[in-house]
């Protein structure tokens, strides 16, 4: 596959989507029509807000036009306003700040970016319950929540505690991640969605479906979260039990690719049910790329170029009558009402991230 070739046509594509964003003054969410949608709830406090100036960072390293640059910090603008909003942001600062203020500070050195990003960093640790976990949300009655997802947020301390030298943020990450590998790692390989802890005690209570298919099952984004999140808190810490986790998660997720390169919403999914989230497939990509050059297995590569070929040859939207390119994409099994075989731009993002990492031009905005 010419990765090159792809990555020149998702630059012309976005050269001409990045437009209609600012035109509208929104950060995109939705890219499956000739205008953009914003976020479905929450203004541009929702949790994937991040992933648009993530995305025009890594199209700027890319392709080194500054047009994408004055995008990323046209969004980055609407996102530290949302710092002051504060009621509607939780554990997903990481997702948010760390693609938008964060990689400005890595790519440029702007010192009120990196101002942002401690902000929201400190925002986070103001989640951390001492009886072991991050809390996920602010519903009234989920003070006890954790969720999968937040392995990907832990960078954000990670990466607080290397910029201040404060061990306080790292010291969280670790307790997080290893609640993470005992309640959420299952024996075969899959993660939990969602666990519920008592707020006081920290004693597990309960297990949610969450956004999957049924308790118990395997809803495929949420494993990609584990499997990359992991391989992250690997790379930011050496330490060892993170990398087995990930490569535990990773055997599981490549055992359940689908033969076209296609990713199930859910792995436990009834067979007869044709519900795909090519976003789940984009992240493990990322990671499984990663695990590559950690490990030196083949088979990670070999599996992330098959996800990656998979979504070009099906599932890759060209055309000027959309904004975004990855389609397909599905937030929640039971619930279409964040988007059902979509386009959604955390999709488009972790594309572009693998492209970039298949090319050898990634950032690693992550880090």
């Amino acid at each position: 596959m010419d990765y090159a070739s792809i990555i020149e046509k998702a630059i012309a594509k976005f050269r001409r989507s990045a437009v209609i964003a600012a035109e509208d003054g929104l950060i995109p969410y939705q890219g499956n029509a000739a205008r953009w949608t914003g976020s479905p709830w929450e203004g541009n406090s929702w949790w994937t807000c991040g992933f648009w100036p993530g995305l025009m960072w890594q199209l700027h390293v890319l392709s080194g036009d500054d047009f994408f640059k004055t995008e990323a910090r046209r969004a980055e603008k609407l996102l530290v306003q949302e710092l002051n909003t504060f009621r509607y942001l939780h554990h997903d600062v990481g997702f948010m700040y760390l693609l938008s203020t964060g990689a400005d500070w890595k790519l440029t050195g702007d010192e009120a970016s990196k101002t942002h990003t401690l902000h929201a960093a400190s925002i986070m640790m103001g989640r951390f319950n001492p009886a072991g976990f991050i809390r996920a949300w602010n519903g009234a009655d989920q003070a006890g929540y954790a969720i999968i997802d937040c392995m990907m947020n832990l960078s954000l301390l990670f990466w607080a505690s290397r910029t201040t030298g404060d061990p306080r943020f790292a010291h969280v990450a670790r307790i997080h991640a290893d609640t993470a590998l005992r309640e959420f790692l299952r024996p075969d390989g899959s993660v939990s969605h969602i666990i519920e802890f008592d707020p006081v005690t920290g004693q597990r209570v309960a297990e949610h479906a969450g956004q999957g298919y049924c308790l118990g099952s395997q809803w495929s984004r949420g494993q990609a979260w584990g499997l990359y999140g992991f391989t992250l808190a690997y790379m930011n810490t050496q330490e060892l039990r993170y990398l087995a986790a990930a490569e535990k998660i990773a055997a599981n997720f490549i055992a359940h690719i689908r033969p076209d390169g296609l990713t199930d919403c859910d792995f436990c999914q009834p067979a007869d049910e044709v519900r795909l989230d090519n976003l789940a497939g984009m992240i493990a990509a990322c990671s499984l790329l990663e695990l590559h050059k950690l490990t030196g297995n083949a088979a990670y590569d070999v599996a992330a170029r098959r996800l990656v070929d998979g979504v070009i040859e099906h599932c890759c939207d060209w055309s000027e009558a959309s904004c975004g390119i990855l389609t397909h994409c599905t937030a929640s099994y039971h619930d279409d009402g964040a988007g059902r075989h979509t386009n959604i731009i955390y999709g488009d993002y972790f594309f572009i991230e693998a492209l970039a990492k298949l090319t050898g031009k990634d950032p690693m905005l992550w880090l």
